[in-house]
């Protein structure tokens, strides 16, 4: 079977405006690694709009509208001190939501092995109630209940590797234990959630690691206490929230990663789907700043998706 790309040139018009670190030509420098010679063998894919349903399993009513509401016709406005929006963003918040909703179905439905969704906003941040953190819509956590609403996925996992927190997917999941949400993140940083006792109804697993941690510190986490945590769960469908600003040369944090670690952790989530649900694992971008590592780490990424 197939690794399945999904994008859309919608993605390009949320404009954040000049010097926003979440800006296009983060998206652009994806998609131009992932381009080249190796990674041919990808099925290439427009991602659909989310529908409203889709959206509404995870965030209110109030909230979808205010989001699309909050969109300017022209210029920038701001729904936080750090996300800002354009006329473009409601598009393009569609559709990143929407890709890891389609990628969900392809993959439950055997059509393809596994899938990477190079979209933009991010959504990790995003409570049910709140935008921050440049998210909009949770796009991970949407593709989740997608997945238990329209193909019955009781055990569903997201891994967040992320430097970053992914406090909106915790808030999502904290209550439903058939919800897993795992994150290594670099603590103290933004947004200042993700403390090891934080642990929802038993579903939360944070491993909070100091700044200028690297590839030791960031595999021992995963060695000995994420990937067993997961094993032992048995995800039906393994979901990942792909932040590559970690990376030592990521300008918004203070962590060591190199490219090697994004392949490395890839693999892992790759080899402990294979034991527990055939392979399904749906990956989606979140944050990663420098251009030129986010494009190595993610082509890192993507490459042990094809061959894992």
């Amino acid at each position: 079977m197939t690794t399945r790309l999904y994008s859309h040139g919608a993605c390009l018009d949320h404009d954040t405006g000049p010097g926003h670190p979440e800006r296009p030509d983060r998206l652009r420098a994806v998609l131009t690694a992932l381009e080249t010679e190796p990674f041919q063998d990808l099925v290439r894919l427009e991602a659909p709009h989310a529908s409203r349903e889709q959206l509404l399993r995870v965030h209110p009513a109030a909230h979808v509208d205010r989001v699309l509401a909050a969109l300017p016709s022209e210029g920038f406005a701001r729904v936080d001190p750090d996300t800002v929006v354009s006329a473009g963003s409601g598009e393009a918040a569609l559709r990143a939501a929407g890709a890891v909703c389609a990628a969900v179905d392809a993959v439950l439905a055997g059509e393809a092995r596994n899938a990477f969704c190079a979209v933009r906003p991010p959504g990790h941040h995003a409570e049910p109630n709140r935008a921050m953190g440049f998210c909009l819509f949770n796009s991970v956590a949407v593709g989740a209940l997608h997945a238990r609403a329209a193909h019955g996925v009781t055990r569903i996992a997201v891994i967040d590797f992320d430097v970053h927190h992914g406090n909106g997917t915790q808030a999502a999941f904290q209550a439903d234990p058939d919800l897993v949400y795992v994150s290594s993140h670099q603590s103290p940083l933004y947004p200042g959630t993700g403390a090891a006792s934080e642990t929802g109804v038993g579903n939360i697993h944070n491993a909070p690691l100091p700044p200028f941690a690297g590839s030791k510190q960031f595999r021992d986490a995963y060695e000995r206490e994420l990937l067993p945590v997961l094993r032992s769960f048995a995800p039906e469908l393994v979901l990942i929230s792909a932040g590559f600003d970690a990376h030592a040369d990521d300008p918004l944090a203070n962590m060591m990663l190199s490219d090697a670690d994004y392949g490395w952790i890839t693999a892992e989530l790759c080899k402990l789907a294979n034991e527990t649900c055939g392979g399904k694992v749906v990956s989606t971008l979140e944050g990663g700043y420098d251009l030129a590592a986010l494009g190595r780490a993610s082509a890192a990424h993507v490459s042990a998706l094809l061959t894992h």
